[in-house]
């Protein structure tokens, strides 16, 4: 299922962004020791890290307000 992003803060944005970089990178290293149980779990935090950062740029962009 896929998260849901859509009610969080820009700040929240921001903290769930580093997060999942670290998962991607502890997976990604998990996969090169051939420790990793789910191997398609990179491409679904991959893709979370696309969905976070899409957020991301709509506060940017002012398509969502920052103050919520």
């Amino acid at each position: 299922m896929k998260n849901s992003y859509k009610d969080l803060t820009l700040d929240e944005l921001v903290a769930k962004k580093e997060q999942l970089h670290k998962e991607y990178f502890d997976l990604r290293m998990g996969r090169v020791l051939g420790h990793v149980e789910n191997p398609l779990a990179v491409r679904t935090v991959r893709r979370n890290i696309a969905r976070v950062n899409t957020r991301i740029r709509e506060y940017e962009l002012g398509i969502r307000n920052v103050a919520k």
